[in-house]
């Protein structure tokens, strides 16, 4: 790996030869751990923040059990999306403390708990879109966001939307999730003030393309704030909405008028 490389580093701040920040600088780019089949990039937090997050999805359970290892040595509160029961019982068996979200389809390797900030709101059109919304979920959560879940409020039957307003209003973020013609992302972002994630889901019958029909609703959503991530990508919401929900938060203890 960088041990080497990273004491030497650490020696030249020590003894004066390099400065504080030239020495965070060139952490930034520190060299990835090479494992033949995959390069971990272990300070992507440094840069980003967040541990690098696996994506199951395509990978052998030898290569995710491999990865899983290599990045628990280090990280806490590591990501594993679209991973099956198999995967979460092969990561399970490395004796390695972990948590598996079955609707969401995530394990949370080394979980530790956070304090939880802010508020985004995570609202689903129908029940068969809370597996995508999970995702968004429990990913913001890992993430440390306090997550409202607001599920089966779509348009078919607007009062129980609207019977929800206030909790809408108090969210920094809005995460929807929806599929069919998507038109609760629209609807959502009439209402509100906030930025509003939209969530195209493949749920719906024939001519909804699976979800191409709603991410071209949202995409042409006429409602100021609305911006729209890939079909099904709940991940994506849920990473984007804690960027945004951290930024708000901090801007808030900053700003207590804010």
């Amino acid at each position: 790996m960088t041990t080497n490389w990273l004491k030497q580093l650490l020696e030249n701040v020590q003894e004066g030869r390099m400065d504080i920040e030239t020495a965070i600088r060139d952490l930034k780019h520190l060299p990835f751990e090479d494992m033949g089949y995959a390069r971990i990039d272990h300070h992507r937090h440094l840069r980003q923040g967040v541990t690098e997050v696996i994506y199951c999805d395509g990978k052998t359970i030898s290569q995710i059990v491999g990865i899983v290892q290599k990045l628990a040595m280090v990280h806490d509160n590591i990501l594993a999306t679209r991973a099956s029961s198999e995967i979460a019982t092969a990561i399970q068996r490395q004796d390695i403390p972990c948590e598996y979200h079955e609707t969401a389809r995530i394990v949370v390797i080394r979980p530790q708990k956070q304090v939880s900030i802010g508020n985004i709101a995570v609202v689903t059109a129908g029940t068969s879109d809370i597996p995508v919304a999970e995702e968004a979920a429990v990913t913001a959560e890992t993430l440390g966001n306090r997550v409202n879940r607001i599920y089966d409020v779509g348009v078919a039957g607007i009062h129980r939307l609207l019977s929800e307003c206030e909790a809408l209003f108090e969210a920094h973020v809005i995460v929807v999730v929806a599929g069919m013609e998507g038109a609760l992302a629209s609807v959502v972002g009439g209402l509100v003030s906030c930025p509003v994630i939209g969530v195209p889901t493949s749920v719906g019958y024939g001519a909804s393309f699976g979800g191409v029909a709603a991410l071209l609703s949202m995409l042409n959503s006429c409602a100021s704030g609305v911006s729209v991530v890939n079909i099904d990508n709940g991940f994506g919401a849920g990473y984007q909405a804690s960027l945004i929900n951290h930024l708000a938060a901090r801007h808030q203890k900053g700003n207590p008028e804010a």
